[in-house]
């Protein structure tokens, strides 16, 4: 009996130290919601190839709020809102945690992802991070575990993606990024650190063209800076909401998804926008209609048959 009462306190014991450990996670991934002054910067510092032309270094900076969207046990989604201009919104990128996920979208260029099963065992205890592009079509994901470390708090994932959007419309020289992602926190906001590899990919393989630091800076201020963007997700909150639901049928329904933002008649994330904006002009509207004018947009820019 005592030899029991030891195993069932040992358990007691390991269950109360994963259920601490996952809140502890938790609270790390919402603490980087709220109101950011934020700096993007990006350095090319190293090339294989001896007549590589090293390009630019690029350096931006924003306002930018962070929108808790949902907050359940095993999912956060929060959604990040720029602040450019004379207060101009501009919805950006958006990010998902899911705690011990098994079905991830890898990136394999030619505007493709494929779906890939984990292994319930290698996912324990992680989350994965998925990111989204500005019309909450797929970007990257990874998983990785949450460290809590001798004072730090941090997560850190490689994954394959798309060409970032500061480069996308300006260079043909590679076609898909090898990515790590690594989020920390810090004691006045969070950093996003990244090294990144610039690839062509073939079908011969993977040529490695050259590779960047990139390093974002989130620091925080008072939230009252970012009420314009919070107003703006106040009006256009449920607008988003229906496209996000269909972009979960789409990638539910398919294992494989290649879309082509742009087609004839212009680029997907323009076209979705501006349903937006037409919906937002109305007193009343049809969340059904919305939804199917959304998957209309998507459907025309999807391959079938996937």
């Amino acid at each position: 009996m005592k030899k029991l009462s030891i195993i069932a306190l040992c358990l007691l014991s390991g269950s109360l130290w994963a259920q601490s450990k996952k809140q502890k996670d938790r609270e790390a991934i919402k603490s980087m919601c709220g109101c950011y002054e934020v700096r993007f910067n990006f350095a090319e510092t190293f090339s294989p190839l001896p007549d590589y032309e090293f390009h630019d270094n690029y350096s931006s900076g924003a306002l930018e709020w962070v929108e808790l969207v949902e907050d359940e046990k095993d999912k956060i989604s929060m959604q990040h809102l720029l602040i450019v201009g004379n207060g101009q919104i501009v919805k950006h990128w958006r990010q998902d945690w899911i705690y011990e996920n098994t079905q991830l979208y890898s990136f394999m260029g030619n505007s493709t992802w494929q779906r890939q099963v984990l292994d319930k065992k290698a996912v324990k205890g992680q989350w994965t991070q998925k990111v989204f592009q500005v019309d909450d079509s797929p970007r990257y994901e990874g998983t990785a575990t949450w460290i809590h470390q001798d004072g730090r708090h941090y997560w850190e994932a490689s994954s394959y993606s798309p060409l970032p959007r500061r480069e996308f419309s300006k260079r043909n020289d590679y076609n898909v990024m090898l990515r790590v992602n690594r989020h920390e926190l810090t004691g006045n906001g969070w950093i996003h650190e990244q090294d990144n590899d610039k690839i062509l990919r073939s079908a011969e393989g993977d040529k490695l063209l050259a590779q960047e630091k990139g390093w974002n800076t989130y620091q925080k201020v008072a939230d009252e800076k970012c009420i314009a963007a919070r107003q703006w997700w106040a009006k256009n909150q449920l607008y988003w909401k229906e496209v996000r639901a269909v972009w979960e049928e789409v990638y539910a329904e398919n294992s494989v998804l290649t879309i082509a933002t742009r087609q004839n008649d212009g680029l997907l994330f323009e076209k979705i926008f501006a349903l937006g904006d037409q919906v937002m002009e109305q007193d009343t509207y049809n969340i059904q209609e919305i939804r199917a004018q959304v998957k209309s947009l998507i459907s025309s820019h999807k391959s079938e048959g996937q």
